[in-house]
Parts: structure tokens; sequence; C-alpha cells
């Protein structure tokens, strides 16, 4: 693990978002219910998302706009994941319950995390996959499914 001072900090920051990704999708859901549509909810959501962002660019700094090329244009790419995660968890979660559409999500985000660092894709660090990985990762797997079974 590189940077151990850092990890925990880090670890901590990661766990909020982990917490605040099922929030964001409880609150989206309603909203989408609230509206009669997904889409709209989700481009309120991208709308209050830009703003804010903007004002976190404003306090923080803002990058040059030279920066903002299309050398690479596939970097841009997290929009259109983005989007698909907020419209399919907005469209979801009322028909498949929030926990049930957050576990599927946990479990397409272990499998996607795991092949990116054993193969080191798209510029992540590499991580092998080891035995002890891919225990890991079905055990968590079998707990998901445990934790979400109905019966």
């Amino acid at each position: 693990m590189p940077n151990h001072s850092a990890f925990l900090p880090i670890a901590a920051l990661m766990f909020a978002t982990g917490v605040g990704i099922p929030i964001m999708a409880s609150l989206n859901s309603a909203l989408g219910q609230q509206l009669g549509s997904p889409a709209a909810a989700t481009f309120a959501l991208f709308v209050v998302g830009a703003v804010l962002s903007a004002v976190v660019l404003a306090v923080a700094g803002a990058p040059e706009w030279s920066r903002f090329t299309f050398e690479r244009p596939w970097l841009y790419l997290g929009a259109a994941f983005i989007l698909f995660y907020a419209l399919s968890i907005t469209w979801a979660a009322p028909k498949i319950g929030v926990g049930n559409a957050i576990f599927f999500v946990l479990l397409g985000q272990l499998a996607a995390a795991a092949l990116i660092d054993h193969f080191g894709l798209l510029g992540a660090l590499k991580f092998e996959l080891t035995a002890r990985r891919v225990a890991g990762l079905v055990v968590m797997a079998v707990g998901v499914y445990l934790a979400k079974r109905t019966a």
C-alpha cells in the first residue's frame, strides 16, 4: 500500500463517500418519483452538482483552461459512467429497494475494481489479484447475497 501515513484519512474519506452513495440513491429516487421522471431527477442532480463543483473550483482554484484538452478524449467518459449510474439507481431503487440496488452496484464495483487493479487498467496502480484477494471477493459476494436474501 503506498504512503501509509495518508492511508487512514483517505480510507475515512472513501468510507464517507460510501455512506453518501445510498443516501444519494434514496434522495434521487424519491425526487424521481416526485417528478415522475428518473431522467428529470438525474438532470436536477447534475445541475446542482455542477453549481456546487463551480463553487469548489472558485474556492480551491481552477486549472488553466489550456489543460482541458482532448488529447485523450476517453478520460472524459467518467461523465457517461456517472450519468449511467445516477439514472440506473434513480430508476431501480424504487423498484427493488435501495439496499438491493446498492448491493448489486457493490458487486459490480468489486469485480471491476479487482480487474482494474490486477491489470493496472486506465492508469491505475497495479495490485495483483491473488488467491487471497479472490477469496475475499467471494466472501463479500456471498455476504451480499445472504444479507439481501428474502427467506
